[in-house]
Formats: structure tokens, sequence, C-alpha cells
């Protein structure tokens, strides 16, 4: 394995990652050239797990608030992270990568059930793992799923992958003048109410002591600047002064 500075890393991208310039649903072209540059990651030797959001297809928040069951519409939701994790897979497995995606809702025919030490094993085998279908109960996001994943298969930081190229104090898109964040504690965010990831997540990350770090994923290279520690993006650790010293 090269000098990286993560050996094991997981990667959340949300489902408006896949969309490129569509409205709806997922480009195949913006799918392959991420899967190129997680091939590129993993063939440094790192051992890469991924979890996909589902916004580009479904939200089942967005569902709620118009009137659906919150239950209905999260388990719909669900469904949607398993149709991105299936895209990816293709894109990746046409690159000869292995890939294996595991299912925290039961579907034979699509993924493997989520099992924790089976999970670690494709890791160490060199195989990309994506972990499908959120944590397989309503009322939690992936951002959450992709925080307990990352626990369990004791991850050394969580890359958030995103359309800006960091933390800000405000929206970037819609406020020129912006503040970027080269760094934060996850007190910061929590007190501030940053939208980084949802409060659950956070508080599972500093209780664990897992970094996180958010850089925008349209820019090839990016991710492997971050498993080097380049100083890309926003890094949230515990403590000021500690993850990328």
């Amino acid at each position: 394995m090269s000098d990286v500075k993560y050996k094991r890393i997981l990667l959340k991208l949300s489902g408006e990652a896949l969309l490129g310039d569509r409205a709806y649903g997922v480009d195949p072209a913006v799918v392959t050239r991420i899967a190129s540059e997680i091939k590129e990651v993993r063939d440094l030797g790192v051992e890469i797990a991924l979890v996909i959001g589902g916004g580009n297809i479904f939200r089942g928040l967005a569902a709620s608030a118009r009137g659906m069951d919150r239950v209905t519409g999260d388990y719909m939701g669900m469904l949607a992270t398993i149709m991105n994790s299936l895209a990816m897979q293709d894109a990746l497995e046409k690159l000869d990568v292995q890939t294996r995606v595991l299912s925290a809702i039961e579907m034979k025919e699509l993924a493997e059930p989520y099992i924790k030490r089976r999970a670690v094993r494709h890791l160490e085998r060199g195989r990309i793992v994506i972990f499908a279908a959120g944590t397989g109960n309503p009322f939690f996001t992936t951002d959450t799923a992709a925080s307990l994943r990352a626990m369990e298969v004791s991850a050394d930081v969580i890359m958030k992958g995103t359309k800006v190229d960091g933390v800000y104090d405000r929206d970037p898109m819609k406020d020129d003048n912006a503040v970027k964040y080269e760094s934060l504690t996850f007190l910061d965010v929590l007190k501030d109410g940053l939208k980084v990831m949802d409060s659950t997540a956070i508080s599972l990350c500093m209780d664990n002591n897992l970094p996180i770090i958010v850089f925008n994923i349209k820019d090839y290279g990016n991710v492997i600047k971050v498993v080097n520690g380049d100083p890309v993006g926003t890094l949230i650790v515990a403590e000021e002064g500690s993850g990328n010293e």
C-alpha cells in the first residue's frame, strides 16, 4: 500500500451527485466518472465503502410533507438507494473492480444482506462495498447510515462528497459572501446548525471520534487528494488541532 493517510474510508455520496445535468434519475456518464476515481483510489490499496443517498429518485421526508405516511415514504427512499447502489456497482464492475452491494433490507436476487463481518471481509479482500437501504429503519437518513456503517467497519474517516468545496457559514450557491471553513469541531456544527449531516449522524461521529471531510466530488482527483491527507474541503473533528496533523 502506498503511503496514504487513510487506509479504510467510507465515501458518502448524495443521490444528487449522480444526477449530472439531469433533473431526475442517474446520469451514466457521471456514475462512470466517479467510479473511475474510486478505482484509482482502490488501486492505491485503500479499502473503500460507499453509502449513496436516494434523493435523485425519491425523498421520503419530502413525500411525507405532502401527505404520504412517513414510514412508507422512508422505505421507498431506501429502495431508491438500492437503485443507485446497483448503478454504481455496474459502473465499477465495468472497470473490472469487484464490488458488493450489502443491503439492510433483504433482497437476495439483488444484493447480499448486510452482515458486519462479511462487509469487513470484502474490504480486506480489496472489494468495494456499497451499503444500501440505509439502516433498514424509517426515520433515519443515509447520513446516519453512513456514520453507523463507518463505525461498524472501523473506517478511518467519512468522506462526504458534495457539489461545493467544503462547509460554509451560509449557502455559497446563494450568497457570494459566504465564508468557507477549513476546519470545524462537531460541536461547532451542532451549535451553529451547519448543514453538513443531520444531527444524529454528527453526534454519532462526535461520540466515536470519527472525522468527517466534506469536499467537492465534482472535481476529479479530489478523492485521492483527501486520502493522501491534502488540505481539500473542510475537516470536522472532535477538537481543533486533531485530525490532519
